[in-house]
């Protein structure tokens, strides 16, 4: 583990990145990160193994930049990075952008689904770094639109999950393209043998980064009830209110990963009527001190806070710790979480996590050794009863207090004209309304497609203890460690969903993870619209949802399958 006091300007980083990343409210380096970098700028080939979430991008997008800032100006791309779907393609390249952009870096995605011409256009032009899906890169490779013979450095993010989609031979073949004197990097969350074979072939003497081997022991954890909501990172902020509505935490504590981060949802969160308070390094100490005052004053109801500011937190009425963002390691989980469920209490610690960190939470369940419960964001039916919840409480509570009689003669007055049932529905509602004026529940939060909470799996229990509703959650625990890798279901297709006949089966070489991955790149379609894959050895059947089976057919129709065009439509079977 690397040193948690390390900051960025200790990894060799120049002035111009470093001021760059502190701007962007990094505090300090992941592990990843410090281990990573300093390796990379001291040149040679690395394995890097990670999960998800934990920093990745910035650890080889860096070293990367830092390179290129020193050599002269080329139209050919001299950076290239190959990652698995076009969703990270995008997130890889606006990252890049966002970090060079002080020194006038440029960078394109280059990804199915978007126009080949467009793509070609702005290779021509010239581009300091591509960041490309395979097939799509070995696409413009063969056609000359782009050419690798400038490259200096090559990575390859989430390189095992490429290869168990079927891009092998495609990697191998833009790896074969790149000069002989570059540098590799692969960065993966697992090291299989295949992955290996792979890395022996073109890497040189690679060095060797793992972050949270999978022989940790696993750690002590207070009393802690653990909850995980998938939601999308669009929907964060308002999935975070609805948690916070059901839950009403005495006191909260709310991590992100960066000061920006930490100050635009603190505002965010008090719009919407929250007493939040914003803690981290860019505060002086009067101002940290004004904040935890308040907190324990209970002047406050959320602290949003970085790991660096929130060391050496201790409340006591703390109920609730939120990881908005999800820590970068295990060990950095449960040093949060161990913040609540103190003193013979239970505490409570929730988890807003994207689908992409699937892998990461399950590094967190086997470094805890705890089942990680996952749950459906509320809903606007849950928030309602959970309002009325509330109001019910509170009468009860005042009608135990005594001293009604001037409201039992208000209540007569009002049986001249109501029924008692109508007066005291209308008290309710008055008193709902009353103790939330302001409150939007009209828009639903999308699911998330793929393994769900409302995808299979499991029973009961609401999203808070003694809850009156049951909603599906299942558990995180006992699933293919793989993590967010497409499940293969055997089943007929269901209602909504269609069978797709594709002319390509065993004799071709068709594997299931050949036919994903083609459907989910060149469509652009989340991972959750492949269902079933059914492979015979002259023909393959793949169901997908009947609203996309269009755009799945046309796509495969303009897709070689092992270097043919095949015969794509409804099957008619189906």
């Amino acid at each position: 583990m690397a040193d948690s006091n390390r900051s960025f300007a200790d990894l060799g980083l120049s002035e111009t990145l470093t001021r760059t990343v502190m701007d962007l409210g990094y505090e300090e380096p992941t592990p990843i990160q410090a281990q990573a970098i300093p390796l990379l700028l001291a040149g040679g080939d690395l394995l890097g193994r990670a999960a998800t979430g934990t920093g990745k991008t910035a650890a080889f997008a860096l070293p990367l930049l830092q390179r290129l800032a020193g050599l002269p100006a080329d139209r050919r791309p001299r950076g290239f990075i190959v990652v698995p779907t076009r969703e990270l393609a995008m997130q890889v390249a606006q990252a890049i952008h966002t970090y060079g952009k002080q020194q006038g870096a440029s960078v394109l995605a280059v990804y199915g689904g978007a126009s080949f011409g467009h793509q070609a256009r702005a290779l021509k032009r010239g581009v300091d770094v591509v960041v490309a899906t395979p097939g799509r890169a070995l696409d413009h490779l063969r056609r000359g639109t782009l050419v690798l013979d400038a490259v200096v450095e090559v990575v390859l993010d989430e390189a095992d999950e490429m290869l168990d989609m079927g891009f092998q031979e495609d990697i191998e073949a833009l790896l074969s393209a790149v000069p002989e004197q570059r540098r590799i990097a692969f960065f993966s969350a697992t090291f299989p043998r295949h992955l290996r074979r792979v890395a022996a072939r073109f890497l040189k003497d690679p060095q060797q980064v793992e972050i949270d081997p999978d022989d940790d022991e696993p750690g002590e954890l207070p009393r802690v009830r653990q909850v995980i909501y998938l939601v999308r990172r669009a929907h964060k902020e308002a999935a975070l209110a609805r948690v916070l509505d059901m839950e009403t935490p005495d006191a909260a504590l709310v991590f992100c990963r960066t000061r920006i981060a930490v100050d635009q949802l603190s505002d965010a969160m008090a719009s919407r009527g929250y007493r939040a308070e914003a803690l981290h390094g860019g505060l002086s100490q009067q101002q940290r001190d004004r904040v935890m005052d308040r907190l324990r004053e209970k002047a406050a109801d959320l602290v949003i806070a970085t790991d660096v500011a929130a060391r050496g937190i201790d409340i006591e009425h703390l109920s609730h710790v939120i990881n908005f963002d999800l820590p970068t390691s295990p060990d950095q989980y449960i040093h949060r979480i161990g913040r609540t469920g103190r003193a013979g209490r239970e505490g409570v610690a929730i988890s807003l996590a994207e689908p992409r960190e699937r892998r990461l939470l399950n590094s967190i369940e086997h470094r805890t050794g705890t089942r990680l419960e996952l749950q459906a964001v509320p809903s606007v039916a849950d928030l309602r009863e959970r309002r009325l919840d509330q109001v019910r409480d509170r009468v009860n509570k005042v009608a135990l207090g005594g001293d009604l009689a001037p409201f039992q003669r208000a209540v007569e007055k009002l049986m001249e004209q109501l029924e008692i049932s109508e007066i005291a529905a209308a008290a309710l509602k008055a008193l709902a309304d009353e103790m939330s004026p302001d409150d939007d529940y009209s828009q639903e939060i999308p699911e998330v497609a793929g393994r769900g909470p409302h995808n299979g799996g499991g029973g009961g229990g609401g999203a808070r203890q003694g809850g009156r509703h049951e909603r599906q959650q299942t558990r995180w625990g006992g699933q293919d460690t793989r993590g967010d890798r497409p499940q293969r279901r055997p089943r007929s297709a269901g209602a909504g969903w269609t069978k797709v006949y594709i002319g390509a089966g065993r004799l071709l070489g068709i594997r299931p993870g050949d036919l994903f991955g083609a459907i989910v790149n060149e469509t652009g379609l989340p991972r959750g619209a492949v269902g079933a894959i059914q492979i015979t050895d002259r023909f393959s059947i793949v169901e997908v949802p009947e609203e996309h089976v269009d755009r799945v057919i046309a796509a495969m129709r303009a897709t070689k399958l092992r270097g043919r065009r095949v015969d794509v439509r409804r099957d008619r079977e189906g």
